[in-house]
């Protein structure tokens, strides 16, 4: 029986602010599910928290580079010291976010340990860089640019921190999720990264697909692999509480069926959950929703 590891990463330090002078609310998603009692649901240890630098995007403008560059290197190496001990010590960790940029300390972690693949549940693909801003707009926000930072796509200051990037190989990159005509699936699949649509879900079912993207990704191919969980692709009707809310999302029992699959399998290794904002859910639906989901994952 694996041995779960709850750890905190509170950081938003990859998000645009909601509004002038406000602060993404994602550095709630923590407390908000431990107040969901996650922690005693999963069975899991206690692993404290990794406290991020302040949010303090100074005098950055357009045109920049990625905001908080310095302070996410910093957080990327302090977190993935933190998951790479509970991975040598064969503990499982499940990282509470903050933001999806929290995904690279997962990946910088794994690849000092080996060679790891990504499953990404995410309702977009995060995949903006230097290379298609004429597409998704110019680089600043890290929380949409991870898994290009991750597959070494974007700033050496991000993409290649201690010389080990890329962290993440594109052919070891599994994407669940992302809405039906996202401008990035040519250049995803061109790139080698396998990516399942809601609509490729919903036509073959989410147990089904979450089993087929298992394959090559066993050893000696792979060391094993991390999910990474965005609330996004959870459709808004349901998840309402997140910074970009699209239309055409997974439904619960959806997500549950990759969930299922992906978290039980013994080549999996850990589990982060990101960009659920409390603040935009004031009845506590949607964490309640959420905290489910990442319990029953594990039941």
């Amino acid at each position: 029986m694996r041995s779960l590891v709850l750890l905190d990463a509170p950081s938003n330090l990859g998000l645009r602010p909601p509004a002038p002078g406000a602060v993404p609310g994602v550095y709630k998603l923590a407390g908000a599910l431990r107040e969901q009692g996650l922690l005693h649901r999963l069975g899991a240890r206690e692993g404290g928290v990794v406290v991020p630098p302040r949010y303090d995007r100074g005098d950055w403008r357009e045109g920049d580079g990625v905001f908080h560059a310095a302070a996410l290197a910093g957080y990327t190496t302090v977190l993935a010291d933190r998951v790479e001990k509970h991975l040598r010590a064969g503990e499982f960790p499940v990282v509470l976010g903050g933001d999806c940029s929290v995904q690279l300390g997962a990946a910088l972690a794994m690849r000092r340990i080996g060679h790891y693949g990504l499953a990404a549940i995410d309702g977009s693909a995060d995949f903006r860089h230097p290379g298609n801003e004429a597409v998704n707009g110019p680089v600043g926000a890290a929380a949409g640019e991870e898994l290009a930072l991750a597959t070494g796509r974007g700033q050496a200051d991000l993409s290649d921190l201690e010389g080990l990037g890329p962290y993440l190989r594109t052919e070891y990159v599994r994407l669940f999720g992302i809405r039906d005509g996202d401008a990035d699936l040519p250049e995803l699949r061109a790139a080698g990264i396998t990516a399942a649509t809601v609509g490729d879900i919903r036509e073959r079912g989410a147990a089904a697909v979450a089993r087929a993207a298992l394959e090559g990704l066993h050893p000696p191919r792979t060391d094993g692999f991390w999910i990474h969980l965005d609330a996004d692709v959870l459709d808004p009707s349901v998840m309402p509480a997140v910074d970009s809310p699209e239309p055409g999302g997974l439904l619960p029992d959806e997500l549950a069926g990759l969930l299922g699959v992906l978290a039980r399998s013994p080549r999996c290794v850990g589990i982060n959950v990101t960009v659920y904002d409390p603040d935009l859910d004031p009845d506590g639906r949607a964490g309640a929703l959420l905290a489910d989901l990442v319990a029953d994952a594990f039941a």
